[in-house]
């Protein structure tokens, strides 16, 4: 009998150790796997500016100085632009509220490696001439639009740009009305 408690007890003691290293096991793998790990930085390497193509897509703000036209007597006048990758950009200016008018919208492409050609529309307003015409729901009334063509030269760094700015008022009937000019821009892209 000796012998056969001898293997009982060899046997539970195997058993109990095959227990205590399952039991470990467990133990081990739950606590690995519930360990957090800080997220994986990602890798980021900025391209420098000079390798980048970006032309003149992107946004501008410029001084405009009209020599001649309805303009010419705004020394402050001031534009932002923006030129989209697919060739359309929009215009502001600090003027637009005076009288009041919509953005300018356009068209761009690229001539050469630093020349480039813009040409852009925005709607022009009359005032009421009188207030009874604002109360009456009148208010500023359309009467043409004005055409914006420039000439632009891009700097070699590409952050800058000079052109030679022509406006052609037009009136509703579609043709082309006094006070039209000619002037220079100088402009510098916008970036943080």
């Amino acid at each position: 009998m000796r012998d056969s408690e001898t293997v009982v007890k060899v046997r539970w003691a195997e058993r109990s150790h095959l227990v205590r290293l399952i039991a470990f096991a467990v133990i081990l793998a739950v606590v690995n796997g519930c360990k957090t790990t800080p997220p994986r930085k990602m890798r980021f390497t900025p391209v420098e500016p000079q390798t980048v193509e970006r032309g003149l897509t992107g946004a501008w703000r410029a001084r405009v100085n009209f020599r001649t036209g309805a303009f010419a007597a705004i020394r402050d006048l001031e534009f932002m632009y923006v030129f989209n990758a697919g060739g359309t950009l929009t215009e502001s200016s600090n003027y637009d509220s005076a009288p009041p008018v919509p953005p300018a919208y356009g068209v761009w492409h690229k001539i050469s490696a630093t020349e480039y050609e813009a040409k852009y529309t925005f709607f022009v307003t009359k005032p009421p001439a009188s207030f009874s015409e604002i109360a009456g729901g009148a208010g500023w009334l359309p009467t043409g639009h004005g055409v914006l063509t420039e000439q632009i030269t891009l700097a070699p760094d590409g952050n800058s740009y000079k052109s030679i700015i022509n406006y052609e008022p037009v009136g509703v009937d579609g043709k082309t009305v006094e006070g039209g000019g000619a002037g220079e821009v100088s402009a510098v892209r916008m970036d943080f």
